[in-house]
Formats: structure tokens, sequence, C-alpha cells
């Protein structure tokens, strides 16, 4: 702790900790590429044409469920099963993509 680029005052502690906690942390920029990469092809291989429909309304076009189960004529809880069975499905196929 010799070598520690901060004071460890409690009150410089404090104000010193988002600088130590961002040299600590590791680039993962090339995770994050990957990750984004394989939601990409998660989404369209995987995803039933309704499901991608309703999580691009959703998450790409910021529309809320009542919305979106208006523009499409259907309930608002079928809204809202549709996206947990989509959010569901991509995480179980980018939980092996990493």
């Amino acid at each position: 702790m010799g070598n520690t680029p901060f004071d460890t005052r409690a009150s410089q502690w404090i104000g010193d900790f988002p600088l130590w906690q961002q040299a600590q942390q590791e680039d993962n920029s090339e995770q994050l590429a990957r990750l984004r990469k394989n939601l990409r092809v998660a989404r369209r291989q995987e995803l039933t044409p309704r499901q991608q429909q309703i999580l691009t309304m959703y998450f790409d076009q910021n529309m809320t469920m009542p919305q979106i189960a208006q523009a499409l004529g259907v309930h608002t809880s079928t809204v809202s099963r549709t996206l947990k069975r989509a959010r569901e499905k991509l995480l179980r196929c980018l939980r092996y993509g990493l």
C-alpha cells in the first residue's frame, strides 16, 4: 500500500476513490464488442419475428409496453410476456458466447 496514489485519510479517500477505481478496472472493450456482435446475431437467428419486432419497438424505438400493445393490437401482458421470453432466450444464447 506504500505506492497508493491517494491519501488514505477518510475525507480525501472518498474523493479519490473514483480515480483509484478507474485505475484498477481492466479494459473490457474487446469483450463488449464481442457481446454486441453476438447480441445482433442472436437477435436475428434465435428470436421469432414477433419477438424481434417487439424488442425493436421497446429498446430501439423507446416505446412503452402499452404503446406497443396498442400499435400491434394485443394486450399489454402479451407484450410483457413476449419481451420476457425474448430476453431469457438472448441471455441463454449469450451466456456461452463470452
